[in-house]
C-alpha cells in the first residue's frame, strides 16, 4: 500500500521533466491519482501498519489525507488555466509540479507517521519544496518571501525537533528507543517520570507548530508569502500543509492531555486567544482578497487547536474539513477575482456573464458566506460543538467566571471578522464598477468539487466517522 500511496507523487516528478507542451494536462490528469490510494485506505482495517510501527493508517489521519488529495485535485485544476490570469511560463509549469511531487510525498510521511522522527523529516521535506513553489512566480517579492519563508520555517521546524528531543528523554527511562512512537508514547503517558521535561517538550513543539500556521507571534510572514506567491501556492498552504502541522498537534496533545489536562488546555486557551484578539484587528484593516483570507485560515486554525483540547474532537475535525476546502476555494477563486488587477474588492463580484459566469459569482458568495459559519455550513455546526465543548469544559474548571468571560471576548473578536466579511462581501456585490471578466470550465469544475466536498461533510455517515474518531 505505501508503494500505491508514493507512485502518484514519483509519476507527477517524472513527468515535469518532460517538455512537451501537452504535458501540463498530464500532470494534472496524474495530480487525480493520489487520491485513489487513499480511498483504498478507508476499506482496511484500522490500524493498518504501512511500514511497521513507523507509518500506521487510523481512522484520524486518513481522514485528513482524504481531505488533502481532494484539495491537491483542485488546486491541479485550478493551474491548467493559471496562464489565463498571470504570467507563467511552461517551465515554471513543470517546475511548481517537480516540487509539488516532493511536497506530497513529505505529507504522507507526516500525516500517516507513529513515530515523531518521521513526522519531523516529512515536515521539513514539505516545508523545503514549498519554497522552491513561491520561486515559481518570477518575481522579487517572491524571491524575498521565498527566503523569508526559509528563515520563518526553519525557526519553527528546528523548535520542533529541540520539542522532540525533550519528549524523548522525558519517556526514555519506561520505554527506551520506542520512545519516538506515538502510539506508545500515549499508551504509558502517566508512567513519565520526568512530567515537567515532557511539558516543556509539548511547549516547544506546539509553539514551533504554531509558528508554521501563523500564529502569535508571527502573524504575517503567511499572509505577505501568500500574497507574493501564486494562487495555488497559497491554497496547498491552506489547504495541505497545515494539515500536515496540526495533525501533529493533535498527536502530541493527545499525549499531553494524559500528562497534564489543567496545563495543556491553559497553555493552548492562552496562546489562541492572544492570536485570534491580534488577527481579527489584522483583518479588519486588510485591503487585499490574499491577506484576508490569509489571515482569516489562522483564525481558524486557532479555533481548531481550542477546539480539540476543550474535548471537541468531533467540532475540531469538522471544522478543519470545512476549512481545508473553503480556504482553497477562495484562495483559487481569487485568481478570477483580481484578473482586472490586484487589490480591486469594490465590484469583484461583478461582470460575471453567461452560466459559467452565473455559476462562479454564486459559489463564491456561498464560499465567503460560509466560511463566517453562517448556516448550513458546516462551520456553523462545528462552532456550536466546539463552543459547546469549551463550556462543558468551563463547567469542570475552578475558574468557571474567568473562562465564561474568556468565552466571551473569544465571540467578540469573532464578531469584529464577521462583520468584515459581510462588509467586503456588500462591497464586492454591490460597488464599484463592472468589468467584464472571464471564467474557465476547469476553474468551475475545481470550485464544484470543493462545494461537494463541504456537502460531503454534512452527509450522515461522515458525521458518524468523525465522531468514530
Amino acid at each position: 500500500m505505501i508503494e500505491l500511496l508514493l507512485l502518484p507523487a514519483l509519476i507527477i516528478f517524472g513527468l515535469s521533466f518532460v517538455k512537451s507542451k501537452k504535458v501540463h494536462k498530464l500532470l494534472a490528469f496524474a495530480s487525480f491519482l493520489i487520491l485513489l490510494p487513499t480511498i483504498a485506505l478507508f476499506e482496511l482495517p484500522k490500524p493498518y501498519h504501512l511500514l511497521g510501527d513507523y507509518l500506521v493508517a487510523d481512522t484520524l489521519n486518513v481522514y485528513i489525507l482524504f481531505v488533502s488529495s481532494i484539495v491537491g485535485i483542485g488546486v491541479a485544476l485550478a493551474l491548467l488555466t493559471l496562464n489565463k490570469h498571470v504570467r507563467v511560463s511552461r517551465k515554471a509549469y513543470r517546475r511548481f509540479y517537480r516540487f509539488f511531487a516532493i511536497f506530497w510525498i513529505g505529507l504522507i510521511f507526516s500525516i500517516l507517521s507513529n513515530n515523531m522522527g518521521i513526522y519531523w523529516i516529512g515536515l521539513e521535506l514539505a516545508t523545503l519544496s514549498t519554497v522552491y513553489m513561491i520561486k515559481t512566480n518570477h518575481s522579487n517579492a517572491a524571491h524575498k518571501e521565498a527566503w523569508n519563508y526559509m528563515i520563518v520555517g526553519a525557526i519553527a521546524i528546528s523548535l520542533i525537533l529541540f520539542g522532540i528531543i525533550l519528549i524523548y528523554a522525558s519517556a526514555k527511562p519506561i520505554l527506551g528507543e520506542d520512545a519516538m512512537n506515538f502510539n506508545l508514547l500515549l499508551a504509558h503517558a502517566k508512567e513519565i517520570k520526568s512530567p515537567f521535561l515532557f511539558e516543556i517538550g509539548f511547549a516547544i513543539v506546539s509553539v514551533g507548530m504554531f509558528v508554521k500556521m501563523g500564529f502569535f507571534p508571527m502573524n504575517l510572514w503567511l499572509a505577505n508569502i501568500e500574497r507574493a506567491s501564486f494562487y495555488p501556492v497559497a491554497a496547498l498552504f491552506s489547504g495541505i500543509l497545515e494539515s500536515a502541522v496540526i495533525v501533529g498537534f493533535f498527536r502530541f496533545s493527545k499525549i499531553a492531555m494524559e500528562v497534564n489536562y489543567d496545563h495543556l488546555f491553559t497553555f493552548v486557551f492562552i496562546y489562541a486567544i492572544l492570536t485570534i484578539f491580534i488577527v481579527a484587528f489584522l483583518i479588519f484593516r486588510t485591503k487585499d482578497f490574499m491577506r484576508l483570507f490569509s489571515l482569516s485560515g489562522v483564525e481558524h486554525m486557532a479555533l481548531i487547536a481550542l477546539f480539540w483540547v476543550s474535548g471537541g474532537t468531533f467540532a475540531a475535525l469538522l471544522h478543519f474539513g470545512a476549512h481545508a476546502f473553503l480556504k482553497p476555494a477562495l484562495f483559487l477563486s481569487t485568481g478570477v477575482l483580481e484578473s482586472q488587477g490586484k487589490y480591486k474588492i469594490a465590484g469583484a463580484l461583478r461582470g460575471y456573464t453567461g452560466k459559467k459566469g452565473t455559476l462562479f459569482w454564486f459559489l463564491v458568495s456561498l464560499f465567503l458566506l460560509a466560511v463566517i459559519s453562517l448556516p448550513p455550513s458546516p462551520m456553523f455546526f462545528s462552532e456550536l460543538y466546539g463552543f459547546g465543548a469549551m463550556i462543558d469544559t468551563a463547567k469542570s474548571s475552578h475558574h468557571l467566571l474567568a473562562m465564561l468571560g474568556a468565552i466571551f471576548l473569544l465571540l467578540v473578536l469573532l464578531s469584529i471578522i464577521f462583520y468584515k466579511f459581510i462588509d467586503v462581501y456588500q462591497s464586492m456585490k454591490y460597488e464599484g464598477k463592472e468589468y467584464q471578466k472571464k471564467v474557465y470550465a476547469s476553474e468551475l469544475i475545481a470550485l464544484m468539487i470543493f462545494a461537494l466536498g463541504l456537502v460531503g461533510l454534512m452527509l450522515p455517515s461522515t458525521l458518524t466517522y468523525l465522531k468514530g474518531i
